[in-house]
């Protein structure tokens, strides 16, 4: 198996307590789980913590970043659909409700949402590969 292009991902913020709250209610939807937890920090994935909320280490204020957004791949439309509705019940805001996005491709199923400190996240439906 090819190594991955990244190890892991990790996001700032201001309040670690709702943080947590709120990615381990999202990503649960996705069977994402909290891996690894220690103070002011959590790393989630299915097996490895591939992505991560935590307080800066410099101990500045964290700030979302201008066009930038994390990915998560779903396995269905449903978890899609779950997604974005826990996030929203959470204190996230919509950038997207779930749907086609034909501007990608014509089988790209995502919902785009603002966590509670600004970051940008997405869940997807992979499409098929070509010949599946």
């Amino acid at each position: 198996m090819p190594l991955p292009v990244l190890s892991h991902v990790s996001l700032g913020t201001n309040d670690y307590p709702r943080a947590k709250a709120f990615y381990d209610g999202v990503l649960a939807t996705l069977q994402i789980q909290c891996v690894m937890d220690f103070p002011g920090g959590a790393g989630y994935g299915r097996h490895f913590p591939e992505f991560w909320i935590q307080a800066p280490h410099d101990g500045g204020r964290a700030s979302a970043g201008n066009g930038v957004h994390i990915c998560f791949f779903a396995s269905s439309q449903e978890e899609v659909k779950a997604f974005h509705a826990m996030a929203l019940e959470l204190g996230g805001t919509d950038e997207g409700a779930p749907g086609l996005r034909p501007e990608y491709s014509d089988d790209y199923y995502a919902a785009f949402v603002r966590d509670p400190d600004g970051n940008k996240i997405e869940a997807m439906v992979a499409p098929p590969k070509k010949g599946s």
